[in-house]
């Protein structure tokens, strides 16, 4: 298998790996570790991701640092005045992971503001009086914001899977050293959990998840896609989920899973292949590839089950 590298939306494993330094693997691994690439969901029955049932980041990226032996300081809510005061005196220290923010109200950023930038994490740097620093990757090493326009996207209004504004995470401490490979290991068992439906947090009414979620999606496409899906999916959506399991892929690979990797490299190869007929309005072969990709989940789900047996 040829594996994928290149640009694309991997904002909060990019994060992680850069307040991590020099402890940390590659953000296709830390991608892995938050548990993305196991599952498909379609929140309230219209919005399709290729994550998890009830997976969000905040989630994912809790659990990549458990499993890579990290801890660190976890604050939301407040003023936007107490949440300054937070975020200068961590950065003081050292870098800040900052998210989720309004993508579309990062003013740094061609276009914006806009209403439907979604969700984004960055690493701010310091607050240097009026002026924030930060990484934005998403193409913007030593962004620059001032204070008050970084606190409007910080507060992240848009984004719906947290219950309080201004989260941070910051003063990262390695506990324990832990290789690459242990860390994969450790997260097999979630992973099988999550391609289950199991392990996620409370959806709306009306989510589908897995291969039900995905049929949900081709008979949508049957009648015509909208074009706020179409666009969504065509610009985030099919780019994110086709790298992860990708990036998923070759992750198991490493472990000699080579059953539940090479159903991974499948669905990779069919997530990809929806790009095309997204951008040319094709709802015919997009319905068709969907419903190809529908029953994979509960194949990579059994490979996977049964390799991890294998190793015990």
């Amino acid at each position: 298998m040829t594996y994928y590298a290149g640009s694309g939306p991997y904002c909060y494993a990019h994060s992680l790996a850069m307040v991590l330094g020099g402890t940390a693997p590659s953000a296709a691994v830390i991608e892995v570790l938050t548990g993305s690439p196991f599952g498909f969901q379609l929140i309230g029955g219209t919005l399709p991701l290729f994550d998890p049932y009830g997976w969000d980041p905040d989630l994912g990226l809790d659990a990549a640092l458990t499993l890579l032996g990290t801890r660190c300081e976890r604050t939301a809510g407040g003023t936007p005045e107490e949440a300054e005061d937070r975020l200068r005196e961590a950065s003081a220290r050292g870098p800040v992971l900052v998210g989720p923010v309004d993508m579309g109200l990062l003013l740094h950023q061609p276009g914006t503001p806009t209403d439907d930038g979604g969700d984004h994490f960055v690493v701010v740097l310091e607050v240097d009086g009026g002026t924030v620093v930060f990484h934005d990757p998403h193409g913007h090493p030593y962004a620059t914001l001032p204070v008050a326009d970084f606190l409007i996207a910080w507060e992240a209004k848009a984004v719906d899977y947290i219950d309080a504004p201004y989260v941070m995470r910051a003063d990262f401490v390695q506990e324990r050293q832990v290789t690459q490979e242990e860390a994969l290991r450790r997260s097999l068992p979630d992973a099988e959990r999550r391609l289950a439906g199991r392990g996620g947090r409370p959806v709306p009414p009306g989510t589908l998840g897995g291969a039900a979620g995905v049929e949900a999606l081709a008979a949508r496409a049957d009648g015509g896609l909208d074009e706020r899906t179409r666009g969504f999916m065509a610009h985030f959506a099919v780019r994110v989920g086709a790298r992860r399991v990708n990036d998923a892929a070759h992750c198991l690979e490493s472990l000699g899973l080579t059953g539940a990797a090479a159903v991974a490299a499948g669905q990779s190869r069919l997530i990809g292949g929806l790009q095309h007929p997204l951008v040319t309005r094709d709802d015919h072969t997009l319905a068709g590839r969907l419903r190809r990709l529908a029953p994979t989940y509960e194949r990579l789900r059994t490979a996977l089950t049964s390799e991890i047996r294998a190793l015990e």
